[in-house]
Protein backbone atom coordinates (compact mmCIF):
# COMPACT_ATOMS: atom_id res chain seq x y z
CA UNK A 1 0.00 0.00 0.00
CA UNK A 2 1.47 3.35 -1.04
CA UNK A 3 0.08 6.73 -0.10
CA UNK A 4 2.07 10.30 -0.60
CA UNK A 5 3.21 11.75 3.05
CA UNK A 6 5.53 14.51 1.73
CA UNK A 7 3.79 17.62 1.30
CA UNK A 8 3.28 18.93 -2.36
CA UNK A 9 4.82 22.59 -2.50
CA UNK A 10 2.22 25.24 -4.02
CA UNK A 11 3.98 26.63 -7.18
CA UNK A 12 2.19 29.85 -7.24
CA UNK A 13 2.51 31.17 -3.51
CA UNK A 14 1.00 34.86 -3.72
CA UNK A 15 -2.46 32.79 -4.39
CA UNK A 16 -2.05 30.27 -1.98
CA UNK A 17 -4.13 31.33 0.78
CA UNK A 18 -6.76 32.83 -1.03
CA UNK A 19 -6.75 29.25 -2.51
CA UNK A 20 -7.15 27.69 0.55
CA UNK A 21 -10.07 29.62 1.27
CA UNK A 22 -11.85 29.62 -1.63
CA UNK A 23 -11.69 25.62 -2.76
CA UNK A 24 -11.89 24.21 0.76
CA UNK A 25 -14.96 22.14 -0.57
CA UNK A 26 -13.14 21.21 -4.12
CA UNK A 27 -10.68 20.22 -2.67
CA UNK A 28 -12.19 18.26 -0.07
CA UNK A 29 -11.83 15.03 -1.62
CA UNK A 30 -7.99 15.57 -2.57
CA UNK A 31 -4.91 14.08 -0.48
CA UNK A 32 -3.80 17.63 -1.10
CA UNK A 33 -0.53 17.51 0.90
CA UNK A 34 0.53 19.43 4.73
CA UNK A 35 -0.78 23.00 4.45
CA UNK A 36 0.79 24.83 7.54
CA UNK A 37 -2.36 27.26 7.69
CA UNK A 38 -4.03 27.77 11.40
CA UNK A 39 -7.36 28.98 11.77
CA UNK A 40 -6.67 31.60 14.89
CA UNK A 41 -7.51 34.98 13.50
CA UNK A 42 -10.04 35.54 11.00
CA UNK A 43 -12.64 38.01 12.58
CA UNK A 44 -16.32 36.54 12.08
CA UNK A 45 -18.55 39.61 10.42
CA UNK A 46 -19.59 41.80 13.21
CA UNK A 47 -23.40 40.82 14.14
CA UNK A 48 -26.04 43.22 13.79
CA UNK A 49 -27.07 45.15 16.86
CA UNK A 50 -30.85 43.90 16.59
CA UNK A 51 -29.21 40.30 16.72
CA UNK A 52 -28.94 38.07 19.84
CA UNK A 53 -25.19 37.58 18.90
CA UNK A 54 -22.33 38.65 20.94
CA UNK A 55 -20.41 41.00 19.00
CA UNK A 56 -16.74 41.88 18.87
CA UNK A 57 -15.87 45.04 20.29
CA UNK A 58 -13.07 47.03 19.76
CA UNK A 59 -9.97 46.61 22.65
CA UNK A 60 -10.94 47.89 25.76
CA UNK A 61 -9.12 49.26 28.44
CA UNK A 62 -9.37 46.84 31.09
CA UNK A 63 -9.24 48.02 34.77
CA UNK A 64 -5.81 48.14 36.54
CA UNK A 65 -4.80 45.85 39.04
CA UNK A 66 -2.45 46.59 41.88
CA UNK A 67 -3.46 44.16 44.53
CA UNK A 68 -1.45 41.06 45.20
CA UNK A 69 -0.60 38.69 42.14
CA UNK A 70 -0.48 34.73 42.77
CA UNK A 71 2.21 33.50 42.69
CA UNK A 72 3.62 31.54 39.11
CA UNK A 73 4.97 28.83 38.27
CA UNK A 74 6.35 28.14 34.61
CA UNK A 75 7.00 26.62 31.79
CA UNK A 76 5.38 23.41 32.93
CA UNK A 77 5.61 20.80 30.93
CA UNK A 78 2.81 18.03 31.39
CA UNK A 79 3.26 14.97 28.80
CA UNK A 80 0.91 11.92 27.97
CA UNK A 81 2.75 8.37 27.58
CA UNK A 82 1.57 5.36 25.41
CA UNK A 83 -1.10 3.30 27.79
CA UNK A 84 -3.00 -0.06 26.45
CA UNK A 85 -5.93 2.63 25.02
CA UNK A 86 -3.41 4.85 22.98
CA UNK A 87 0.00 5.67 21.70
CA UNK A 88 1.79 8.28 19.28
CA UNK A 89 3.55 5.27 17.04
CA UNK A 90 5.33 8.24 14.94
CA UNK A 91 5.57 11.93 13.22
CA UNK A 92 7.73 13.22 10.56
CA UNK A 93 6.78 15.30 7.37
CA UNK A 94 3.76 17.02 8.83
CA UNK A 95 1.57 14.08 9.86
CA UNK A 96 1.16 11.38 13.00
CA UNK A 97 0.86 8.02 12.90
CA UNK A 98 -1.59 7.05 16.57
CA UNK A 99 -3.05 3.84 17.37
CA UNK A 100 -6.28 3.88 19.34
CA UNK A 101 -6.88 0.48 20.83
CA UNK A 102 -6.18 -1.79 17.64
CA UNK A 103 -7.03 0.75 14.93
CA UNK A 104 -3.87 2.97 13.91
CA UNK A 105 -4.76 6.15 11.86
CA UNK A 106 -3.03 9.04 9.79
CA UNK A 107 -3.57 12.14 10.51
CA UNK A 108 -1.72 16.00 9.22
CA UNK A 109 0.23 17.81 12.42
CA UNK A 110 1.57 20.94 11.55
CA UNK A 111 3.89 20.31 14.51
CA UNK A 112 5.82 17.72 13.10
CA UNK A 113 8.18 19.53 10.60
CA UNK A 114 11.30 16.62 11.16
CA UNK A 115 11.34 13.98 9.54
CA UNK A 116 9.55 10.38 10.40
CA UNK A 117 11.87 7.75 12.54
CA UNK A 118 10.28 4.47 11.75
CA UNK A 119 10.07 2.67 8.41
CA UNK A 120 7.34 2.67 6.07
CA UNK A 121 6.42 -0.77 6.93
CA UNK A 122 4.81 0.77 10.29
CA UNK A 123 3.24 3.49 8.34
CA UNK A 124 1.88 1.55 5.59
CA UNK A 125 -0.31 -0.82 8.33
CA UNK A 126 -2.81 2.19 9.04
CA UNK A 127 -6.18 1.29 9.39
CA UNK A 128 -6.82 4.99 8.61
CA UNK A 129 -6.20 8.11 6.80
CA UNK A 130 -7.26 11.46 6.59
CA UNK A 131 -7.04 13.21 3.30
CA UNK A 132 -8.33 16.07 1.83
CA UNK A 133 -8.23 20.05 3.31
CA UNK A 134 -5.32 19.62 6.33
CA UNK A 135 -6.63 22.67 8.30
CA UNK A 136 -6.91 22.52 11.60
CA UNK A 137 -10.95 22.62 11.32
CA UNK A 138 -10.98 21.60 7.55
CA UNK A 139 -13.00 19.31 5.63
CA UNK A 140 -12.18 16.49 4.68
CA UNK A 141 -12.40 12.22 4.45
CA UNK A 142 -10.80 9.45 5.68
CA UNK A 143 -9.30 6.69 3.36
CA UNK A 144 -9.08 2.90 4.72
CA UNK A 145 -6.29 1.35 2.88
CA UNK A 146 -7.54 -2.35 3.92
CA UNK A 147 -10.95 -3.71 5.59
CA UNK A 148 -13.56 -0.55 5.54
CA UNK A 149 -14.25 0.64 9.17
CA UNK A 150 -17.55 1.50 10.44
CA UNK A 151 -18.17 5.40 11.50
CA UNK A 152 -17.34 4.60 14.88
CA UNK A 153 -15.80 2.27 17.09
CA UNK A 154 -15.00 1.39 21.15
CA UNK A 155 -12.43 3.31 23.06
CA UNK A 156 -11.40 3.84 26.64
CA UNK A 157 -9.84 5.88 28.85
CA UNK A 158 -8.39 4.30 32.59
CA UNK A 159 -11.80 2.57 32.32
CA UNK A 160 -14.21 4.82 31.62
CA UNK A 161 -15.54 4.05 27.94
CA UNK A 162 -16.49 6.16 24.66
CA UNK A 163 -16.75 6.06 21.44
CA UNK A 164 -14.38 7.27 18.86
CA UNK A 165 -15.06 8.67 15.26
CA UNK A 166 -14.17 9.23 12.04
CA UNK A 167 -15.47 13.13 11.56
CA UNK A 168 -15.12 14.85 8.25
CA UNK A 169 -12.91 17.89 10.13
CA UNK A 170 -9.93 14.93 11.07
CA UNK A 171 -10.55 14.61 14.95
CA UNK A 172 -11.46 11.48 16.61
CA UNK A 173 -13.62 12.44 19.06
CA UNK A 174 -10.85 13.07 21.98
CA UNK A 175 -7.62 14.74 22.86
CA UNK A 176 -5.12 12.31 24.24
CA UNK A 177 -2.75 15.15 25.62
CA UNK A 178 -6.13 16.32 28.29
CA UNK A 179 -4.75 13.12 29.63
CA UNK A 180 -3.07 14.77 32.39
CA UNK A 181 -5.58 17.30 33.48
CA UNK A 182 -8.40 14.14 33.56
CA UNK A 183 -6.00 12.54 35.92
CA UNK A 184 -5.37 15.46 38.07
CA UNK A 185 -9.10 16.25 38.20
CA UNK A 186 -9.80 12.57 39.38
CA UNK A 187 -7.33 12.57 41.86
CA UNK A 188 -8.70 15.75 43.38
CA UNK A 189 -12.07 14.18 43.53
CA UNK A 190 -11.08 10.76 44.64
CA UNK A 191 -9.01 12.31 47.96
CA UNK A 192 -12.56 14.90 48.66
CA UNK A 193 -14.31 14.74 51.44
CA UNK A 194 -17.41 15.96 49.70
CA UNK A 195 -18.92 15.81 46.26
CA UNK A 196 -17.43 18.54 44.26
CA UNK A 197 -19.21 20.40 41.72
CA UNK A 198 -17.36 20.52 37.95
CA UNK A 199 -18.13 22.65 35.31
CA UNK A 200 -16.96 22.25 31.62
CA UNK A 201 -17.10 24.34 29.43
CA UNK A 202 -16.60 24.10 25.16
CA UNK A 203 -16.85 20.12 26.65
CA UNK A 204 -16.97 18.74 23.30
CA UNK A 205 -18.00 14.72 23.04
CA UNK A 206 -17.91 14.73 26.93
CA UNK A 207 -14.72 12.43 28.07
CA UNK A 208 -13.57 14.84 30.57
CA UNK A 209 -17.04 15.27 31.90
CA UNK A 210 -17.26 11.66 32.28
CA UNK A 211 -13.83 11.07 34.04
CA UNK A 212 -15.20 13.60 36.59
CA UNK A 213 -18.85 11.68 36.80
CA UNK A 214 -17.13 8.31 37.61
CA UNK A 215 -14.89 10.06 39.85
CA UNK A 216 -17.96 11.29 41.65
CA UNK A 217 -18.79 14.74 40.48
CA UNK A 218 -21.69 16.59 40.18
CA UNK A 219 -20.92 17.54 36.15
CA UNK A 220 -22.55 20.32 34.49
CA UNK A 221 -21.46 19.75 30.63
CA UNK A 222 -21.88 23.18 27.72
CA UNK A 223 -21.00 23.35 24.59
CA UNK A 224 -22.96 25.07 21.34
CA UNK A 225 -22.97 22.04 19.23
CA UNK A 226 -25.88 20.09 19.63
CA UNK A 227 -24.27 17.24 17.68
CA UNK A 228 -21.32 17.38 20.16
CA UNK A 229 -24.04 17.10 22.82
CA UNK A 230 -25.62 14.23 21.27
CA UNK A 231 -21.97 12.01 20.66
CA UNK A 232 -21.38 12.78 24.58
CA UNK A 233 -24.61 11.35 25.46
CA UNK A 234 -24.03 8.76 23.68
CA UNK A 235 -20.40 8.34 25.21
CA UNK A 236 -22.49 8.08 28.84
CA UNK A 237 -24.57 5.44 27.99
CA UNK A 238 -21.92 3.57 26.42
CA UNK A 239 -19.64 4.37 29.43
CA UNK A 240 -22.50 2.81 31.75
CA UNK A 241 -22.48 6.00 33.29
CA UNK A 242 -26.63 6.82 32.65
CA UNK A 243 -27.09 7.02 36.26
CA UNK A 244 -24.46 9.20 37.29
CA UNK A 245 -25.15 13.60 38.00
CA UNK A 246 -24.08 15.16 34.50
CA UNK A 247 -26.40 17.94 33.36
CA UNK A 248 -26.16 18.10 29.44
CA UNK A 249 -26.31 21.92 27.91
CA UNK A 250 -26.33 23.33 24.39
CA UNK A 251 -25.79 26.81 25.23
CA UNK A 252 -23.45 30.11 24.10
CA UNK A 253 -20.81 29.54 26.92
CA UNK A 254 -20.58 33.10 27.50
CA UNK A 255 -24.01 33.14 28.01
CA UNK A 256 -24.38 30.26 30.32
CA UNK A 257 -21.45 31.96 32.50
CA UNK A 258 -23.27 35.10 32.91
CA UNK A 259 -26.87 33.57 33.86
CA UNK A 260 -25.05 30.93 36.77
CA UNK A 261 -23.57 34.68 38.10
CA UNK A 262 -26.69 36.04 38.18
CA UNK A 263 -28.26 32.79 39.99
CA UNK A 264 -25.24 32.59 42.58
CA UNK A 265 -24.16 29.77 41.62
CA UNK A 266 -20.54 27.75 42.11
CA UNK A 267 -18.21 25.25 40.66
CA UNK A 268 -15.30 23.61 42.54
CA UNK A 269 -13.96 23.05 39.64
CA UNK A 270 -13.61 24.86 35.98
CA UNK A 271 -12.49 23.14 33.29
CA UNK A 272 -12.11 25.87 29.92
CA UNK A 273 -11.51 24.63 26.56
CA UNK A 274 -12.72 27.07 23.41
CA UNK A 275 -11.78 27.25 20.27
CA UNK A 276 -9.49 30.08 18.39
CA UNK A 277 -13.41 31.57 17.58
CA UNK A 278 -16.84 29.78 16.80
CA UNK A 279 -20.48 30.49 16.96
CA UNK A 280 -23.35 29.61 19.90
CA UNK A 281 -26.36 27.62 18.80
CA UNK A 282 -27.36 30.87 18.48
CA UNK A 283 -25.34 32.80 16.39
CA UNK A 284 -23.04 34.22 19.27
CA UNK A 285 -19.61 34.48 18.19
CA UNK A 286 -16.53 33.96 20.14
CA UNK A 287 -12.97 35.27 19.52
CA UNK A 288 -10.82 34.08 21.75
CA UNK A 289 -8.70 37.14 22.08
CA UNK A 290 -11.42 39.02 22.24
CA UNK A 291 -13.39 37.20 25.03
CA UNK A 292 -11.12 35.08 26.84
CA UNK A 293 -10.03 37.88 29.29
CA UNK A 294 -14.15 38.38 30.41
CA UNK A 295 -14.49 34.48 30.14
CA UNK A 296 -11.79 34.16 32.85
CA UNK A 297 -13.08 36.52 35.31
CA UNK A 298 -16.69 35.33 35.20
CA UNK A 299 -15.13 31.40 35.52
CA UNK A 300 -13.16 33.08 38.65
CA UNK A 301 -16.56 34.47 39.93
CA UNK A 302 -17.71 30.86 39.45
CA UNK A 303 -15.34 29.73 41.31
CA UNK A 304 -16.63 27.93 45.53
CA UNK A 305 -15.72 29.47 48.84
CA UNK A 306 -13.22 26.49 48.98
CA UNK A 307 -11.95 26.31 44.93
CA UNK A 308 -9.87 23.46 43.70
CA UNK A 309 -9.07 24.76 40.46
CA UNK A 310 -9.45 26.59 37.21
CA UNK A 311 -8.16 24.38 33.70
CA UNK A 312 -7.20 26.64 30.55
CA UNK A 313 -6.58 24.53 27.22
CA UNK A 314 -5.78 26.70 24.29
CA UNK A 315 -5.38 25.17 20.77
CA UNK A 316 -4.39 26.85 17.16
CA UNK A 317 -3.61 30.10 18.31
CA UNK A 318 -0.57 32.08 16.85
CA UNK A 319 0.30 32.74 21.11
CA UNK A 320 2.87 31.48 23.51
CA UNK A 321 1.60 30.18 26.61
CA UNK A 322 3.07 33.08 28.19
CA UNK A 323 -0.16 35.21 26.95
CA UNK A 324 -2.31 32.84 28.44
CA UNK A 325 -0.49 32.72 31.85
CA UNK A 326 -0.77 36.16 32.03
CA UNK A 327 -4.16 36.46 31.20
CA UNK A 328 -4.90 34.32 34.23
CA UNK A 329 -2.56 36.34 36.46
CA UNK A 330 -4.60 39.09 35.89
CA UNK A 331 -7.96 37.47 36.33
CA UNK A 332 -6.50 36.37 39.96
CA UNK A 333 -4.67 39.50 41.26
CA UNK A 334 -6.90 40.33 44.42
CA UNK A 335 -8.73 37.02 44.22
CA UNK A 336 -9.80 36.17 47.76
CA UNK A 337 -8.11 32.96 47.70
CA UNK A 338 -4.37 32.86 47.78
CA UNK A 339 -2.96 30.91 45.17
CA UNK A 340 -0.76 29.68 42.31
CA UNK A 341 -0.83 29.78 38.06
CA UNK A 342 1.16 27.15 36.46
CA UNK A 343 1.48 27.12 32.66
CA UNK A 344 2.60 25.69 30.07
CA UNK A 345 2.26 23.15 27.25
CA UNK A 346 0.74 19.66 26.74
CA UNK A 347 2.98 17.16 25.06
CA UNK A 348 2.62 13.82 23.97
CA UNK A 349 5.83 11.63 24.10
CA UNK A 350 5.93 9.12 21.12
CA UNK A 351 5.96 5.46 22.06
CA UNK A 352 8.90 4.18 19.15
CA UNK A 353 11.38 6.75 19.41
CA UNK A 354 10.69 9.39 22.76
CA UNK A 355 10.16 12.17 20.58
CA UNK A 356 8.03 14.92 22.06
CA UNK A 357 5.17 16.31 19.57
CA UNK A 358 3.78 20.21 21.42
CA UNK A 359 -0.01 19.71 21.41
CA UNK A 360 -1.03 22.82 23.36
CA UNK A 361 -0.67 25.25 25.71
CA UNK A 362 -2.68 25.48 29.19
CA UNK A 363 -2.78 27.31 32.41
CA UNK A 364 -4.07 26.61 35.73
CA UNK A 365 -4.77 27.80 38.99
CA UNK A 366 -4.70 26.13 41.82
CA UNK A 367 -5.09 27.01 45.43
CA UNK A 368 -2.34 27.44 47.67
CA UNK A 369 -2.66 24.50 49.66
CA UNK A 370 -2.67 22.35 46.75
CA UNK A 371 0.95 23.32 46.19
CA UNK A 372 2.19 23.28 49.83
Amino acid sequence: MEFNVRPQRAKNKKNKSQRGLNQRAENAGQDTGFRPKPKHAAKPATPSKNSNQVENRAPVVRPRKTAHRPSEKLPVILETLADQNYALLDTGDGLKLEQYGDIKIIRPEQQAIWGRSQDDALWDSANAIFTGDTDEEGVGRWRFPGAQFGETWPMAFDGVGYMGRFTSFRHVGVFPEQAAHWRAIREALKSSDRQLRVLNLFGYTGVASLVAADAGAHVTHVDASKKAIGWARENQSFAGLDEMPVRWICEDAMKFVQREIRRGNTYDIILLDPPAYGRGPNGEVWQLFDHLPDMLDGCRDLLSDDPVMLVLTAYAIRASFFAMHEAMMDSFTGYKTRGCVESGELIIREKLRGRALSTSMFSRWLPESANA
